[in-house]
């Protein structure tokens, strides 16, 4: 079994979908940020564990879905039906590769993680502010930590235990670049595999509009001026 959180602040229209779609042996864990839409009533509604998470922030929704977790191995994804669980085995199945990796590729049974590389699949569904502002900040992690991402993905798999150890500090829109910066000086191998990237379903908090863009890239560019030597 694998713990998949999915951070949610009004997705009700989008969660059947994703909940439907959830692969045998992937368990999803509905981390309900304060949502005024009914969210949590439809998530346990299509047989989902519902994690209360009232302080707002999407790091705060991920971190209290991670602490919520029971597995070892955990996936997080978004909730609003722009990707796919049924890739998620593709994901695993990757860093479980990460482990295997002998003394001539990395340590063997260390920590890793794994990142889906959006790929867009249908009109609108990732905006060229959005796209631009990834690129972006995917370049200045690349130059601070060493990395080759073309993506900060917010479809991820990795450890459980290994996860928290990393003794991540933001509960913003921060949250995803601080877990793969701090993994890079860790030393972790970080592998990225292709996903589609389908229009969400209801409004974006993020990328659907320049202002929750420009929060999101402040917030992560916030991160990696307090990580920089």
């Amino acid at each position: 079994m694998i713990d998949v959180v999915l951070p949610c602040l009004n997705e009700a229209e989008a969660l059947p979908w994703v909940l439907t779609r959830m692969p045998d042996g992937y368990r999803p864990l509905v981390v309900d940020n304060a949502s005024t839409d009914g969210s949590a009533r439809v998530a346990a509604g299509h047989g989902a564990r519902v994690v209360p998470a009232p302080d707002r922030g999407f790091g705060a929704a991920c971190h209290a879905g991670l602490l919520a977790a029971r597995t070892e191995v955990v996936c997080v994804m978004d909730a609003d039906a722009s990707l796919d669980p049924a890739d998620l085995p593709r994901l695993t199945a990757a860093l479980a590769a990460l482990h295997r990796r002998d003394d001539t590729g990395g340590p063997a049974g260390g920590a890793g993680l794994v990142l889906g590389r959006r790929r867009p699949a249908g009109r609108g569904a990732w905006p060229p502010h959005a796209r631009l502002g990834n690129a972006v900040l995917a370049r200045s992690l690349n130059r601070r930590a060493g990395t080759r991402l073309h993506d900060l993905g917010p479809m991820r798999a990795a450890r459980r235990a290994d996860l928290l150890a990393l003794g991540l500090r933001d509960r913003r829109f921060g949250y995803p670049l601080e877990m793969v910066l701090r993994a890079a000086r860790a030393g972790w191998p970080i592998g990225e595999i292709d996903v589609a990237y389908r229009p969400r379903t209801g409004a974006s908090k993020v990328t659907g509009t320049l202002g929750g863009t420009v929060r999101a890239v402040r917030d992560m560019r916030r991160v990696l001026a307090e990580a920089a030597p």
